[in-house]
């Protein structure tokens, strides 16, 4: 991207109107459709770049500026509502350095040298709001909208417990109340819980689930959501009796609104770096996001001194936190068996708000790492995401440690069913010995079959699949294709007892089982690389599959070739080495997986595989990574159409690869790919190309 320095005017113009519809684009995807799409340090990347652009071009100004306006335009099914005084919003600042020269601002605007009080306020990551009380009783709710027009959701604030309808003591014949929406963490993992055990969709994080329950037609929906709301600020007033910020939030309390216990007085820059720090590390605690905190001149005649500039208050400002990481504490160190063994460590975390997306767990890699961070159960630790990488722990905050603390000792068993877990020499990994008689291995093993990759079957989730392993309904992946017979009792001529009658589980009914049969049978032909790809051979993926598909053509031929114990014709397919044809080779000599294939044989077909990726595809015989978060196709999806084009999929970025297919949220290997000077793609290019 061409530094702001460098820019023609005619260059600027261009940049400022692709910012402009990108954002217009992600304002509506946030605040209409409750899905954003760009993470936060994405979407104030770009806020920020189009403000130093308006700032060297001011003349190039667009009247549909994000500068211009605030939120989105109110969707047609709700009644509009006008507000009588602008809901603003606050100018962003991302340092103690910004916050110090926003201070310096206002003081050189006051033409002062003396301290300043300011309100830290902790940013509440929901929905902001407007009440309007008459007399005391509440008339009118409604959303911010685009500032100047917002939607009605009247009824659906008086579903909120906190909200109170009518006020306490004494209060102004007029007054509108401002404040959030949001949905305590609590709540939210409740909701998505019930949403899970439904089958349906769930919410990404709080802000999202709150968005999406106050903005409901239907009251009762809201109702039954647990929202929660604090008070911060007011709109129009018939008579302001307060003269400060704290002076109001006593005033908010009288009257029955609940307000933010963290909201403190910072009387330097020192109270106000010291009250940031302390929510950065104490945030994950809480049972409510925050996104950063605001700050407001405390002094009200002050405040109007102030006053506005074309589109924010000079009297306050949001420091916003890092988006992409976050500080949290160790709850827990875990060891997790997968199909093939491997003991991974994985921290369960305080959960915690990092990038839009709430973070419960991160992956400690192996116990070298944990060695080498001396990461302990307890700790506080600084976690990050990036892009499609599974959350990690950064670095622990030892001085945070607690004084009992101690050093984690990596188990030499495995943790499920108890056989040794040996470390090959060449190896970073431990792996549990117990085969396929681990009840670990054996589920994990039923899980990755019907992954998105692999048969892709609708219905059959992780904790569904570990309740039928449990009570013995599954025991591998063949079992699967006699569910519907063992149900309704056609495998079970003389033994009626041991019919299944899912329909009669909690949660499940006649329309959820057919709706799962319907899914298994649909799946009856599969693809080769399919197939090969959900048996979980130790090494194969999604591309390898592929590659041994395309080699031998039908799965017989490939089953037939593996029985006789022959690593070298798979190590002359490019692609495959020594290492991963041994573990394709064992895979087959092993009684229990041959049995296994047998028996899916007799349910399944397994097309013959034709190879149909174009020969003057600009991907033919290419090695492509992907990396972000894609809009308009699952990863999977992506992977599946790059090898229809005749390319080769891989993992990491290297010298070897040739097109780096970027998404949002891109992270490291976007900037390996730079630093290597790989070809960069974007979606569109690269559904261009397919």
């Amino acid at each position: 991207m061409k530094d702001i320095k460098d820019l023609s005017a005619a260059e600027a113009a261009a940049e400022l109107e692709r910012i402009a519809a990108e954002m217009s684009k992600a304002d509506i995807a946030y605040y209409q459709k409750d899905n954003p799409y760009l993470t936060d340090s994405q979407y104030d990347e770009l806020k920020r770049r189009n403000e130093e652009i308006e700032k060297r071009f001011p003349r190039l100004i667009r009247s549909d500026s994000p500068s211009q306006k605030i939120g989105a335009p109110v969707l047609s099914a709700f009644k509009k509502v006008p507000h009588r005084f602008p809901m603003l919003s606050l100018g962003d600042v991302f340092s103690i350095d910004e916050v110090e020269d926003f201070v310096m601002s206002v003081k050189r605007f006051l033409n002062t040298s003396e301290n300043i009080v300011f309100m830290a306020e902790p940013k509440i990551d929901g929905l902001s709001f407007s009440a309007r009380y008459e007399n005391g009783i509440f008339v009118l709710g409604a959303t911010r909208g685009d500032g100047i027009t917002g939607e009605d959701i009247t009824e659906n604030l008086k579903t909120i417990k906190e909200f109170p309808q009518r006020l306490n003591g004494i209060f102004p014949d007029v007054l509108e109340v401002r404040g959030e929406v949001y949905m305590k963490k609590s709540d939210f993992f409740a909701l998505n819980k019930k949403y899970e055990a439904e089958g349906k969709k769930n919410f990404a994080n709080p802000r999202n689930a709150a968005a999406g329950s106050l903005r409901q037609l239907d009251p009762k929906i809201t109702a039954e959501r647990n929202l929660s709301i604090f008070a911060y600020t007011w709109g129009e007033v018939s008579e302001r009796v307060w003269n400060s910020q704290a002076d109001f939030f006593n005033h908010l309390r009288e009257w029955g609104f609940p307000t933010n216990p963290l909201n403190n007085l910072c009387a330097d820059i020192r109270e106000i770096e010291n009250n940031f720090q302390h929510l950065m590390e104490t945030r994950a605690a809480l049972d409510y996001d925050i996104d950063g905190v605001v700050y407001k001149v405390n002094d009200i005649a002050l405040q109007e001194r102030l006053g506005f500039l074309t589109r924010t208050p000079r009297w306050a400002v949001a420091h916003k936190f890092p988006a992409e990481q976050a500080v949290t504490a160790i709850n827990n160190i875990r060891i997790q068996v997968g199909r093939t063994g491997a003991l991974t460590p994985v921290a369960d975390l305080e959960p915690v708000n990092v990038g839009g997306v709430i973070v419960s767990h991160a992956t400690l890699h192996n116990e070298d790492e944990i060695k080498r961070k001396d990461i302990r159960i307890g700790d506080s630790v600084i976690i990050q995401r990036a892009g499609d990488v599974i959350p990690q722990v950064v670095r622990v905050l030892t001085d945070k440690r607690p004084a009992d603390s101690k050093e984690f000792i990596f188990p030499d068993k495995c943790p499920v069913c108890g056989a040794h877990a040996i470390r090959e020499e060449d190896e970073a990994v431990r792996r549990c010995t117990g085969g396929l008689s681990c009840p670990a291995q054996a589920k994990e093993r039923i899980i990755h079959f019907v992954s998105r990759e692999g048969f892709d079957i609708a219905g059959l989730g992780s904790s569904i699949i570990e309740d039928f392993y449990n009570e013995g309904i599954l025991h591998n992946p063949a079992d699967i294709f006699t569910l519907e017979e063992r149900n309704d009792g056609s495998l079970f001529a003389h033994q009626k007892s041991s019919v299944l009658h899912l329909e009669q589980r909690e949660g499940w009914g006649k329309k959820s089982v057919e709706n799962l049969f319907k899914a298994i049978n649909a799946k009856r032909t599969i693809s080769m690389p399919r197939f090969i790809y959900a048996l979980g051979i130790r090494q194969v993926g999604t591309a390898t599959a592929r590659l041994l598909a395309k080699h031998y053509g039908r799965f017989e031929k490939f089953m037939t070739e593996m029985k006789n114990k022959e690593t070298g014709p798979l190590v002359t397919i490019d692609g495959i080495g020594p290492s991963m044809a041994t573990d394709i080779v064992e895979f087959f000599q092993e009684e229990h997986n041959l049995n296994i294939i047998e028996r899916l044989l007799k349910e399944v077909r397994v097309e013959e595989f034709i190879d149909d990726s174009a020969a003057d595809s600009p991907l033919s015989g290419k090695t492509v990574v992907f990396t972000g978060t894609l809009q308009n196709l699952t990863r999977s999806e992506a992977k599946a159409a790059a090898l229809k084009l005749g390319a080769k999929v891989a993992g990491s970025v290297s010298a070897k690869t040739d097109f780096v297919i970027i998404g949002a949220d891109a992270g490291s290997k976007a900037a390996k790919a730079r630093e290597l000077g790989i070809n960069i793609l974007s979606e569109e290019d690269f559904l261009s190309m397919m």
